[in-house]
């Protein structure tokens, strides 16, 4: 009985994270599907310029509480609600969506390049897909003999190539971290260039509604 019941609950999670968002909020009018109408992560992407290494390299500054272990390309999700979870209220934010937005149209590779706290590991699309399969097998029943490279990972971080404004002191990037197929969290968030290095903006309306996260 409790396997129907978890079943049941996945269920109503993946809705609400695949689902639940084609829909403006109490309108009851469909909103156009973003992964039809206007596809991200297509192959073919050409390699990212150094500012985005630099981005995410001051992101990750502090040392991680698990090992890192990232996508060898990018890749990044925008949730739908009332059309897209970004809620741009400027000129300068509307150019920084659309950029984002033109930025992640294909996916992109990525070298090692990030000058990061601690070490971390690239992986292909083939081992991305092992690793998510021993996550969760291991969560399910213990670790197997061909998951020993992969013993160590609690999650695959995957990262959004990054859509900056005019003068690119602002910038929109994203980070998904994923324990499983249907397990994580991620989010599109703004940065903001300080003197030389990046920080996280502050959040308000423009990104308040792009966090989310799901769990099997």
């Amino acid at each position: 009985m409790l396997w129907v019941l978890l079943l049941a609950a996945a269920g109503v999670v993946a809705w609400m994270r695949f689902g639940g968002h084609r829909r403006g909020a109490g309108s009851g009018t469909a909103v156009p599907d973003l992964s039809a109408t206007s596809p991200l992560n297509q192959p073919g992407g050409a390699p990212e310029p150094e500012e985005a290494y630099q981005i995410y390299s001051a992101l990750y500054q502090e040392p991680a509480t698990d090992p890192l272990a990232f996508a060898g390309y990018s890749s990044t999700d925008i949730p739908q609600l009332d059309g897209s979870c970004l809620k741009p209220q400027t000129a300068d934010e509307r150019a920084t969506v659309d950029a984002f937005v033109a930025a992640n149209k294909q996916s992109h590779p990525w070298e090692q390049k990030f000058a990061m706290a601690q070490s971390y590991r690239l992986l292909t699309a083939r081992q991305v897909n092992e690793a998510m399969e021993c996550l969760e097998v291991t969560a399910k029943s213990g670790a197997l003999p061909e998951c020993a490279a992969y013993k160590d990972l609690r999650h695959v971080r995957f990262l959004g190539a990054p859509g900056f404004n005019a003068d690119h002191t602002r910038a929109l990037v994203s980070i998904i971290r994923k324990c499983g197929r249907y397990c994580g969290s991620g989010g599109v968030f703004e940065v903001e260039k300080q003197g030389a290095t990046w920080k996280r903006a502050e959040v308000g309306p423009f990104t308040e509604e792009c966090s989310w996260m799901f769990q099997r």
